[in-house]
């Protein structure tokens, strides 16, 4: 456990003299303090962006598109323009109109290669954005997409007021002010941040006065300040820590399917790992179902087959990815490795479960001759300084449409290209799913697109998660639904603290 972050964390908390009205929420510092209130920074604070700042279009329930800033949309019949009408009256936290303008500005910078923000590989569709008048914005694409609107109900694609960013396209904009349900007011990624309701917020009135995102970096840390009470929720669980809070009557505790995952990723482009028949061996060598039971308990997950399309997804391809110990070492053998293999894998305690699974992939894979060394990396910064930096490294993410996640983190060009996938075939098949109008043919291109990544990526994704979070029994109002769709504006604390 990391006890100096724990007694810092208790010590900010100590001194705010909290009220039952403020909402005490972790963050992971994955950053290092680093982290930007710019919604499409590299290295964006999701846990204040997200009540901060306010979507277009947010993600429903039931994983659809669903109104916010923008009420109503529509496509032309090809699909390369889409219209959308906005909500009247929105203010940002300044007091200025929400209007179509800062529709255009937010959107097109998403391209900036200056900022190169991991949507710039997604958002590059978009050739332009139209003002049609205040409150209609046309976005005119630079081909079809019959799911555009599912790409702007990323969390990252936040409404930024176009005046004070300074109508800058290439450079962040870190005012932190946005129409959220909640408005900045200290801004301390190493310690506390704290924010305040806005009383201005188009769908009213949050649940609580203030929230309070504390930085923990450590897993066993939250748990620990959670148990103690000095936070009021925790995002995620291993299956170890689920005991700790289950049947205990100052907690609740929720398990909601989603697309969640932990995974180790290859470098595709660095030896051993450049050579497919060597990716695909370490993959072939694992047991899915004991894994994710070992590794998130026997209802914690469902297996998957190495791509990152869920089982909600309804362009979800299922994919036969049986333990294959034989055909691991055939492959091995075929590539120069008849003797064995031996790889280093860094891993570090940055999601749930992900020490745990490297551990057990490692265990698994010593029966076909395959030697994985474990190099532990700090959490305190693992996204800066190991993530996409060495040739096997842990990972995770959450949540994405299938258009959304396959062009974010395999197009190529993408930014948060992790396993370096350069393939022009590729790149040509995602083109060729979003320009397909039919549902059918367009689910079979999705279909094939992760096929390939089962034969032949450098992603081992062995589950897709439950995400298991935990809060004070004090809470009211966190719905069982997947991160992304959690509207903690919503929630309201009872109770008051000794």
């Amino acid at each position: 456990m990391n006890k100096s972050l724990l007694l810092s964390a208790a010590i900010a908390v100590a001194s705010s003299a909290v009220s039952a009205e403020t909402l005490r929420i972790p963050h992971e510092l994955g950053y290092g303090g680093s982290e930007s209130i710019d919604p499409i920074s590299p290295q964006r604070f999701y846990e204040a962006i997200q009540n901060v700042y306010s979507r277009l279009v947010r993600q429903g329930d039931d994983g659809r598109p669903s109104a916010d800033l923008a009420l109503s949309w529509e496509a032309t019949p090809d699909a390369k323009e889409w219209t959308f009408k906005l909500r009247d009256g929105v203010t940002f936290h300044n007091g200025n109109s929400f209007t179509a303008e800062d529709v255009a500005f937010s959107l097109m910078r998403t391209q900036s290669p200056t900022i190169d923000s991991p949507t710039k590989g997604v958002m590059e569709i978009i050739d332009r954005v139209e003002v049609v008048d205040p409150l209609t914005a046309k976005v005119v694409l630079k081909q079809t997409h019959a799911d555009f609107p599912l790409l702007v109900m990323d969390y990252r694609i936040k409404m930024l007021d176009a005046e004070t960013c300074g109508g800058d396209l290439d450079a962040l904009c870190e005012s932190g002010i946005g129409t959220g349900p909640f408005e900045l007011v200290d801004y301390d990624p190493l310690g506390t941040t704290t924010l305040k309701r806005f009383e201005n917020y188009y769908d009213g009135l949050a649940g609580v006065e203030n929230m309070e995102l504390i930085a923990i970096a450590d897993q066993d840390a939250r748990v620990a300040a959670l148990q103690a009470g000095q936070i009021d929720f925790i995002y995620a669980l291993s299956a170890e820590q689920v005991p700790l809070f289950a049947n205990n009557a100052n907690f609740e505790v929720q398990s909601v399917p989603t697309g969640r995952w932990v995974g180790m990723v290859m470098n595709t482009q660095e030896a051993p790992f450049d050579d497919p028949r060597v990716r695909k061996a370490i993959r072939m060598t694992a047991d899915r179902e004991a894994l994710g039971k070992l590794v998130y308990g026997k209802d914690g997950f469902i297996a998957s087959c190495d791509h990152p399309v869920w089982s909600g997804d309804q362009y979800r391809a299922e994919i036969d990815c049986a333990q294959d110990i034989e055909g691991a070492k055939a492959l091995l053998a075929a590539a120069g490795y008849a003797d064995g293999l031996q790889v280093e894998l860094f891993v570090s305690d940055i999601s749930e479960g992900a020490v745990k699974m490297a551990e057990v992939l490692q265990n698994q894979a010593k029966d076909a001759g395959i030697e994985i060394e474990l190099v532990l990396a700090p959490s305190d910064g693992y996204w800066g300084d190991v993530w996409m930096k060495q040739p096997f490294f842990a990972t995770g993410w959450s949540q994405r449409p299938a258009d959304q996640i396959l062009n974010e983190a395999y197009r190529s060009s993408a930014a948060w290209n992790e396993t370096a996938w350069n393939s022009r075939d590729f790149d040509a098949g995602l083109d060729a799913a979003r320009a397909e109008l039919d549902f059918d043919k367009r689910k079979a291109l999705y279909g094939a697109l992760q096929t390939e990544l089962w034969e032949n990526g450098g992603s081992f994704i062995p589950v897709h998660l439950n995400t298991v979070r935990a809060f004070s029994s004090k809470l009211k109002g966190i719905d069982p639904v997947e991160d992304f769709s959690l509207r903690l504006e919503n929630v309201t604390k009872a109770g008051s603290e000794s």
